[in-house]
């Protein structure tokens, strides 16, 4: 059997090609716009790395109760070699329903070397460096789930203003929402007194609408999937100005 000679490594290795950050997100297992989301708004040598908790296709208040015990599972499948910076639970009203606290806890447990973070962890973070504390509020969810939301951002401290949902059950049909329609949807939801209007579920393509609703409504527009970007990558210690999204990655 032959022995190859042993070759000098010492010049071998370089940060690789996410040299910068690596962030890693627990997704629905429904989930179909957040990927692509992340890869339009992430920048270079930031690395993306993506993981699924199992879900039926609709979105209750039981359905995302039930993640909780499949978010460390799936975290633990994000680079095992602890290099992840940052991990994320990718669902809003799954963030709100089960709690940010044990999310994290959860999360950490599969991912100890990592900094946890939620959805709606970060959308409130970047409503507050906004310095919005009235907030109007569209969602394409059930009642049920915009009831919880309303309570669980009235108790960290906002006032929401109006919340109003389009009472769509199956994540397969919020992915399939047009842009124009959320951008109309949204700016119908949104009231005179409120300091930002927030467009929730990371399963909306409303990225592509911020910036000229911003124009519309004149106020900032947070949508979850910006605000996930924006938090995960200043966890990372990123910081990066992004332009065509928003004044939130844009200033902020």
């Amino acid at each position: 059997m032959m022995q190859s000679d042993p070759v000098d490594l010492s010049q071998a290795f370089d940060n690789g090609r996410h040299h910068r950050a690596k962030v890693g997100f627990v997704l629905l297992a429904t989930e179909q716009t957040i990927e692509s989301d992340m890869n339009t708004l992430y920048p270079p040598g930031v690395g993306l790395h993506f993981t699924r908790a199992p879900i039926p296709d609709s979105i209750t208040n039981a359905t995302l109760l039930a993640q909780a015990d499949h978010l460390a599972p799936a975290a633990a499948t994000l680079l095992p070699d602890g290099s992840l910076d940052v991990v994320c639970y990718a669902c809003t009203s799954g963030s709100l329903v089960i709690g940010e606290e044990r999310v994290c806890t959860e999360l950490n447990r599969g991912a100890p070397k990592a900094k946890a973070t939620t959805l709606i962890t970060g959308v409130m973070r970047a409503l507050r460096v906004l310095g919005a504390t009235k907030i109007a509020v569209a969602t394409p969810y059930l009642d049920e789930i915009n009831q919880n939301e309303a309570d669980y951002m009235t108790a960290a401290g906002f006032e929401i203003t109006n919340i109003q949902g389009l009472n769509i059950e199956k994540d397969s049909d919020m992915i399939r929402v047009r842009p124009e329609f959320i951008a109309d949807y949204a700016a119908g939801v949104d009231t005179p007194d409120a300091d930002a209007l927030f467009i929730s579920c990371g399963a909306l393509r409303s990225i592509d609408v911020i910036d000229a609703l911003e124009q519309r409504v004149g106020k900032p527009v947070v949508t979850s999937n910006q605000a996930m970007a924006w938090d995960t990558l200043r966890l990372a210690g990123i910081g990066d100005r992004i332009d065509g999204y928003g004044m939130l990655l844009r200033d902020h």
